[in-house]
């Protein structure tokens, strides 16, 4: 490998994350591996983002805190490709 990402996330998710995958045989990297790959060869998310408690709305005004920064601050792509080779360099 020749390039590491970074995720800021809370401990419980994290925690919970790691008992699912674990529970699959993978650590977390390799879970997180595994999404990013299989999202690359659907060309598409797995899942569709929602949440099971639409009256608790502070999850997403967290993910639109997020999308503002990223907007304002991330990196732009004419299309997914580019966003995949730049991810991914070869």
């Amino acid at each position: 490998m020749d390039t590491t990402l970074q995720v800021r996330i809370d401990t419980k998710t994290k925690k919970q994350a790691q008992k699912k995958f674990q529970a699959f045989g993978l650590s977390l990297s390799s879970g997180v591996k595994l999404m990013l790959r299989q999202a690359i060869a659907d060309e598409h998310l797995s899942f569709a983002p929602t949440t099971r408690k639409w009256k608790d709305l502070r999850h997403w005004r967290l993910y639109e805190k997020e999308i503002a920064w990223a907007k304002k601050h991330g990196k732009r792509y004419n299309n997914a490709e580019d966003m995949f080779v730049d991810i991914f360099k070869k």
